[in-house]
């Protein structure tokens, strides 16, 4: 396994910590945002619904917004990243998670089960070519965002490095329980629970980097 090697975070240049700092934001900037229109927004309901379809309705272009803005943060922090550790794939895994969100935003996913309001109960009775990309292009990229956990955790230190392959593997866990289909409320809580572990890692990860991270 391959470490860093430290130095003061004086030593990190400016545009260095600025991309870093991305990364800390990204994670609270989704989750907030995504949680203060759940509580908010007629008919959603956290143990029946994905943050995706917050983007329909009249007040979509918010969580569309969130997509594009977190999207954003996380290339930036891969950017930063990849400042500060020497292998490259993690970082650009990282984009690609960072590319999926970006186009999360710019293809809305289909509404299903009673939201907005008025739609009708249970599963779209047939998927639109937005909500297909949408899918499509959110699987590639939570698939970037595992290998990235233990690419990136590769050049960490040993509990750092297992913290990274946990994350990415809680998160891979909840992701699959969403795309097998089930609408079990346990499964749908269960991936929102493991879009905080991942946000959580790449905040945390960013952190120590800012922190304790070696400028190339």
């Amino acid at each position: 396994m391959t470490t860093t090697a430290i130095r003061p975070q004086a030593l990190v240049p400016s545009t260095t910590r600025w991309l870093l700092t991305c990364g800390i934001l990204a994670g609270p900037v989704f989750v907030v945002t995504g949680v203060v229109q759940g509580l908010t927004r007629a008919g959603f309901d956290f143990t029946r619904h994905p943050a995706s379809i917050l983007s329909n309705g009249s007040l979509g272009f918010v969580q569309i917004t969130n997509f594009l803005v977190t999207g954003l943060l996380t290339i930036a922090a891969a950017a930063g990243i990849r400042r500060v550790l020497p292998g490259r794939w993690g970082p650009r895994l990282l984009t690609g998670y960072g590319i999926g969100l970006l186009c999360a935003g710019v293809f809305r996913a289909d509404p299903q089960d009673g939201f907005p309001v008025g739609t009708p109960a249970g599963p779209p009775s047939s998927v639109s070519w937005h909500g297909m990309l949408h899918f499509v292009c959110g699987s590639l990229g939570f698939a970037a965002l595992v290998a990235a956990c233990f690419a990136i955790g590769a050049h960490l230190t040993p509990a750092r490095a297992w913290y990274s392959r946990i994350s990415g593997l809680l998160f891979l866990a909840g992701f699959a329980g969403v795309a097998s289909g089930s609408t079990s409320p346990v499964v749908t809580l269960g991936f929102w629970a493991a879009v905080v572990i991942a946000f959580a890692w790449l905040a945390t990860t960013s952190t120590y980097l800012l922190s304790r991270g070696e400028s190339r």
